[in-house]
């Protein structure tokens, strides 16, 4: 029976589980026994990275997606209310931080809500778990890239985008220290885009209360919840910080503060710049406008500042996919660690010390994706299958003693009544591929993995 090695060996090095070379598992209580006994120890990553460090990947991967590619969608769900509905979407958000953050202390492997699923509910809901992270992910990245391209040059969006894909794939190829310096120069250069979109939008001249009509005083209860849901597209970015557990240094301590912390901050940065755009030109033309924060800065005396938001979404989009491929190749590496993908994926480049094989695998599906799927199409299908995965993540958590939450239960409950609310309110062409994709995932697993 293959059991979770990265999950456990990782959690607890004095009572290990090593692969022997017949393929069964043997247990030791240090590395020294392994060897004796015949045990493989499979390769595991370098921590290399602190606090300061999780933080910044961790904005890297959010900011950009709710604010250039979700917020057109939601305004059309919801009109000005879909500030409620981002308000609705940080709460469910912040809940899943909490149940991720205690998992991650208790379990501060690589794989994320895979690796807790595994160990909580057991292999087919942490199988599951992995499926729905690497299938919506996969469709996130395709969405940024696309977000790049066609923020850079519209005229040539699609080429952009796979050059964007290849470049950033090369990048995490080399080493997770160099990611997380380039994440560091992005989220700085993102912020002042958008610190300058919101001054722009407030102080060109066109910015109005009467822009925002009657949604925020008479606000549509679905309309709100099918907001929330396209906008939890942009807060799922946090779990990049939990997929990287061998990679943080003291990760029972970094991961619960770092997630948090970025979340928060993303939250306010959110409700500014989408705020600021529903005052300058209203949520019509917020849902009509593929570049809503373009024409926002443009609609007023200071539009000589609109490329500002052009180059802020451009790299953004970078940042995100930076973070994303990081993230989804993580999981691919604990799966393939367990046999539930092909176990080449779990090799580990012995001078970058990198899952280089899931890399460049998840950076060859994604290059596919951005020429053959369009921007709007995709996100309703991640934000399904996404609110999956941490639906799962908070019925892992639910089953933690009281002793291993960080924070009451009551998160978790919350958390997860808060995905299945969100998923179901979708647009029902999203739910339904989101369905079926999740369905196939489990076919899989009871025809062929099932007995491994």
């Amino acid at each position: 029976m293959v059991l979770p090695f990265h999950a456990r060996f990782a959690s607890h090095p004095a009572a290990g589980l090593v692969l022997h070379p017949s393929r069964t598992w043997v247990a030791c209580s240090d590395e020294h026994q392994c060897k004796e006994r015949g045990g493989v120890i499979p390769d595991r990553l370098e921590r290399r990275l602190g606090t300061r460090d999780a933080v910044v990947i961790g904005l890297a991967s959010m900011l950009g997606a709710g604010i250039f590619a979700a917020v057109g969608p939601a305004a059309e769900a919801a009109g000005a209310a879909l500030l409620y509905g981002l308000l609705l979407a940080g709460a469910v958000a912040f809940c899943n931080a909490m149940s991720s953050a205690s998992l991650a202390a208790v379990y501060p492997a690589s794989g994320g809500t895979y690796v807790y699923g595994r160990e909580r509910l057991g292999r087919f809901w942490g199988y599951l778990a992995g499926w729905a992270f690497v299938v919506g992910k996969l469709a996130s990245l395709a969405a940024m890239a696309l977000t790049f391209g066609t923020y850079a040059a519209p005229e040539f969006a699609r080429p952009l985008a796979v050059t964007a894909v290849v470049v950033l794939t090369a990048v995490n190829y080399r080493g997770v220290t160099k990611t997380a310096r380039l994440a560091r120069v992005i989220v700085t250069l993102v912020l002042c885009a958008l610190a300058t979109i919101v001054i722009a939008s407030l102080l060109g001249g066109q910015a109005d209360l009467d822009n925002l009509g009657g949604d925020l005083t008479d606000p549509s209860v679905s309309g709100v919840l099918r907001s929330a849901g396209l906008l939890f597209f942009a807060f799922a970015g946090y779990a990049r910080i939990a997929t990287m557990g061998e990679e943080v240094r003291d990760p029972k301590r970094t991961i619960p503060r770092a997630i948090p912390m970025a979340l928060g901050l993303t939250m306010v940065i959110y409700v500014l710049v989408d705020g600021a755009a529903l005052l300058a030109i209203g949520p019509d033309r917020v849902a009509d406008s593929t570049a809503p924060l373009t024409d926002a800065v443009a609609a007023g005396d200071l539009s000589w500042l609109a490329p500002a938001a052009r180059i802020g979404a451009a790299i953004a989009s970078l940042g995100v996919l930076l973070s994303l491929i990081t993230g989804v190749s993580r999981t691919l590496f604990a799966m393939a660690g367990n046999r539930e993908l092909p176990v080449a994926l779990a090799a580990v480049h012995p001078r970058f010390k990198v899952p280089y094989r899931a890399e460049l695998v998840v950076g060859a599906i994604v290059a596919t994706l951005a020429v053959t799927t369009d921007l709007r199409s995709v996100i309703g299908f991640s934000s399904f299958a996404v609110l999956f995965y941490y639906a799962i993540a908070n019925a892992s958590a639910w089953t933690l003693a009281r002793e291993q939450l960080l924070w009451p239960r009551l998160f978790s409950g919350a958390g997860f009544v808060g995905c299945l609310a969100l998923a179901l309110s979708l647009p029902v062409a999203a739910a339904g591929v989101g369905a079926g994709v999740l369905a196939l995932g489990a076919l899989i697993y009871l025809v062929w993995l099932k007995d491994e």
